[in-house]
């Protein structure tokens, strides 16, 4: 699913919210999202996840057209946790073979 996607489904789903309203709330959503992350802090959604920083430490690492070791330097990344509720409900749709 996309952004665009997602927005569709809102405004699809909230009669009362126009395409463009609908459009501003998810943008506004996911920015304010994005600057708590960037800030260092965790996001939790019950019923659906958690969002956090993890550190990647700083390693050595190759180029792959000369061999040559190359220091790749720490990085900050986000990562997600699915919630309890999540797992469950992306379990019950498995296909069955």
């Amino acid at each position: 699913m996309t952004r665009s996607d997602l927005v569709a489904v809102l405004a699809e789903r909230f009669g009362q919210l126009t395409q463009r309203d609908t459009e501003f709330a998810v943008k506004t959503i996911l920015d304010a999202m994005s600057d708590a992350l960037a800030r260092g802090h965790r996001i939790e959604i019950r019923g659906f996840g958690s969002f956090s920083i993890s550190r990647r430490p700083p390693r050595v690492g190759r180029n792959p057209r000369s061999g040559e070791q190359v220091m790749i330097p720490e990085k900050l990344a986000p990562h997600f946790k699915p919630g309890k509720a999540l797992r469950e409900a992306v379990d019950e749709h498995l296909p069955v073979e």
